[in-house]
């Protein structure tokens, strides 16, 4: 069954603090919390947009985001990055890899509200009304 979007983030805190803003904004959302559920949740749920932690255990988000642009069928699925790391060394590495959008921790919720709408295609202003 394919779900709008799934939330790849060990933090409780912050895993908790997405699903909120992104469910308030009415889609809906599933969530794994280390590195090797994702590919798995992935096949299973079929997201419209995958939010990507890169510091996560198990299998970093790097390796998940080279996995996905690696298989045909998850090739194009639109991935937000999230990370802790601001360094533009992280950043060049994802876009590298593949990964479509960014957003750096500490974030404000209507960015990654605004980064997800941008991935799925509909402008900000005209889901805001």
């Amino acid at each position: 069954m394919a779900i709008d979007i799934l939330i790849a983030e060990d933090e409780p805190s912050i895993l908790e603090a997405l699903t909120f803003v992104l469910g308030r904004a009415g889609w809906s959302v599933r969530t794994v919390t280390d590195g090797e559920a994702v590919i798995g949740a992935v096949r299973r749920e079929e997201p419209r947009v995958l939010v990507l932690d890169i510091m996560l255990p198990k299998r970093s988000g790097f390796e998940v985001l080279k996995q996905i642009r690696a298989n045909a069928a998850t090739r194009a699925l639109p991935v937000l990055v999230l990370t802790a790391k601001g360094q533009q060394q992280d950043r060049q590495i994802a876009e590298e890899l593949g990964a479509d959008s960014f957003v750096t921790k500490p974030y404000a919720n209507a960015d990654v509200v605004d980064a997800v709408r941008a991935l799925l295609g509909k402008p900000a202003a005209l889901e805001r009304q």
